[in-house]
């Protein structure tokens, strides 16, 4: 028997009066509990160099792929959002479908690493990285995945060191073409931000600055989140989910004064990646000699590195076997959450598998 119109509207009355006890139980929860850490998968720090984190994880599957992989986080967060939650982790999907997961995470720079510059990381953490995977493994060839300014460090690792040890490249959200940026490009201009002053007197780019200057580029974006927040209070996996991310993106970290000064001189506002006038240890940084096969995931709704910044970097990437994917979701759901486990996830392994046997 069809349910009356009366009916309806008291279930409907009945479902609303329930979310709204919920949003005002779950609210309370949310402001007085601290979300959790991340870093749900067992692994193994293999080597520690100041900065520098390099683990290993446990493997999940019977069978392993040949190609061991091996992720590099932006500079400015912990890599835990790769490993948020249980079923809600990237590493982990990755591992049960068999993979061999390595993973570049990076702390806070001491003082004494204050000088550290590009070629630290490009031509020091992630080739030795790669030498300690090689060596563990027996195997010559290591899968690189970047995410964000990680993938520009891997970009940049695989344009000097082709032919190389890399088998596989793959980014997500990856900037390439930095006069892009728009709101961006005038708080980095240097009529407006000194960033010779910022690093001369702290040695440090201070991780408020960075949080502000993103905030920047979507002024909106805390209010609208806090909306989303509200309407979805009486879901447990998305205030858990939520509770997660707001930690991680409260974990920001500093970056290395001398690092921040590179980066921003030579290739945000010279846009030297984009050009080929970037030169790393004296030599030339030329995407053009990234031969292996390369992945690019980009984001449909990324205010942070938006499609005009990174649609540039598969074209003038000099591999043939090349493919740009855009996904739904924005800078971080690309990576994780739910829009992440349908989507990017699947996407990530699919493309890999074949090319890691």
């Amino acid at each position: 028997m069809n349910a009356t119109p009366e009916a309806l509207q008291i279930d409907r009355l009945r479902q609303e009066v329930a979310r709204a006890i919920q949003r005002n139980v779950k609210g309370w929860e949310y402001l007085t509990s601290v979300g959790k850490a991340g870093g749900v998968s067992k692994r193994t720090l293999i080597e520690k160099r100041g900065t520098m984190n390099l683990y290993r994880y446990d493997a999940l599957a019977t069978e392993v792929y040949r190609t061991p992989i091996l992720f590099v986080m932006a500079t400015s967060n912990p890599a835990y959002v790769f490993d948020l939650l249980p079923d809600q982790s990237l590493i982990e999907f990755m591992l049960k479908r068999g993979h061999d997961i390595y993973l570049l995470d990076w702390t806070a720079p001491t003082a004494g690493e204050r000088t550290l510059r590009l070629e630290d990381y490009v031509l020091g953490f992630i080739p030795d990285s790669i030498r300690i995977i090689q060596d563990e493994t027996d195997e010559d060839q290591v899968s690189l995945v970047g995410y964000c300014m990680g993938g520009v460090l891997s970009v940049i690792y695989a344009a000097l060191h082709s032919p190389g040890p890399i088998r596989n490249l793959a980014c997500f959200t990856t900037p390439f073409n930095f006069s892009q940026f728009g709101a961006w490009n005038q708080w980095a201009d240097p009529r407006y931000f000194d960033v010779d002053q910022v690093v001369d007197t702290l040695g440090y780019f201070p991780p408020e600055m960075f949080v502000a200057s993103v905030d920047m580029l979507r002024p909106v974006s805390r209010v609208t989140a806090t909306l989303q927040l509200w309407d979805n209070l009486w879901n447990d996996e998305f205030v858990k989910t939520k509770r997660a991310l707001d930690k991680w993106s409260a974990d920001t970290l500093p970056l290395a004064g001398e690092y921040f000064r590179q980066t921003m001189k030579d290739i945000v506002i010279d846009n030297g990646l984009y050009h080929g006038t970037l030169k790393v240890g004296g030599r030339r940084v030329d995407v053009g000699e990234i031969k292996a096969p390369f992945l690019h995931a980009v984001a449909e709704h990324d205010h942070i590195v938006p499609y005009a910044v990174a649609r540039e970097l598969v074209e003038r990437v000099g591999s043939t076997d090349k493919e740009e994917v855009v996904l739904k979701g924005g800078h971080v759901s690309l990576v994780a959450g739910p829009s992440a486990i349908k989507r990017m996830w699947p996407k990530l392994d699919q493309w890999l598998a074949p090319r890691s046997i």
